[in-house]
């Protein structure tokens, strides 16, 4: 069984004249933090309708973590999208929702025990320094507390994979940086990372995989630098040792 992201020659059109993606292959390894760059209609979003199953390949095929989404059942479906978090740029906090019962929904709705639900839920509110919110409601939070209560609700079910798109679009810049902080310590603790962003700067301060998309096709990966450095910085450490 494969422990990686595997997309293999994916195309995606709508019609013969709107290809947006083009023979699309890329790999991403378990436990990888990777950004998804691109300007607005490069292929980004459908790339992740395709990972999230809201969408079909033309031709082409993808599998994330041995599961071949081609040949999956209807019915597997809503399991295979409860093992993948999401955080939305526009937040979707339910507004007459206190936080804990936000955090609580994906639990719910995988039909999760209540003692269970009681447990984990102040755990991972805990995690991100609003456990004093959980019974407030969204109109009484800042942006980078929504936001914060957005990668909790993504994370209250331990997915192997967290999709954030564009986690940073509606924040301030000193937030944006501790929002960025976060996502990258939920990486070290195993979880893979894909963040679309347009902001260049977030991704000038963290030292993760880049990949570039333009007009339905990947411009650039710098997969193999960031391996570089690590094996450097690994070596300097080793030598200091």
């Amino acid at each position: 069984m494969s422990n990686k992201i595997i997309l293999k020659d994916v195309n995606k059109e709508y019609s013969k004249n709107n290809k947006v993606l083009k023979d699309i292959s890329l790999t991403i390894d378990d436990g990888e933090f990777v950004f998804l760059m691109g300007p607005s209609g490069s292929g980004k979003s459908t790339l992740l309708k395709l990972l999230l199953k809201e969408e079909e390949v033309t031709s082409g095929t993808i599998s994330v973590f041995g599961t071949n989404l081609q040949s999956m059942k209807k019915r597997d479906v809503p399991y295979y999208k409860r093992t993948i978090g999401i955080v939305f740029q526009d937040f979707r906090i339910i507004e007459n929702m206190t936080v804990f019962q936000n955090v609580a929904f994906p639990m719910i709705i995988a039909q999760a025990r209540d003692r269970d639900i009681r447990k984990r839920v102040p755990y991972v509110l805990g995690l991100f320094s609003i456990e004093d919110k959980a019974n407030c409601y969204p109109r009484k939070l800042s942006g980078g507390e929504k936001q914060r209560v957005g990668i909790a609700r993504a994370l209250v079910n331990n997915p192997n994979l967290l999709i954030a798109d564009e986690p940073t679009g509606n924040i301030d810049p000193i937030m944006s940086y501790e929002i960025m902080e976060l996502l990258s310590e939920i990486n070290k603790r195993g979880t893979t990372v894909i963040v679309v962003t347009h902001d260049l700067s977030v991704v000038k301060k963290f030292p993760f995989r880049v990949v570039e998309v333009d007009n339905g096709i990947i411009r650039s990966d710098n997969k193999n630098e960031v391996i570089s450095k690590k094996s450097s910085n690994l070596i300097t450490m080793q030598t200091v040792i």
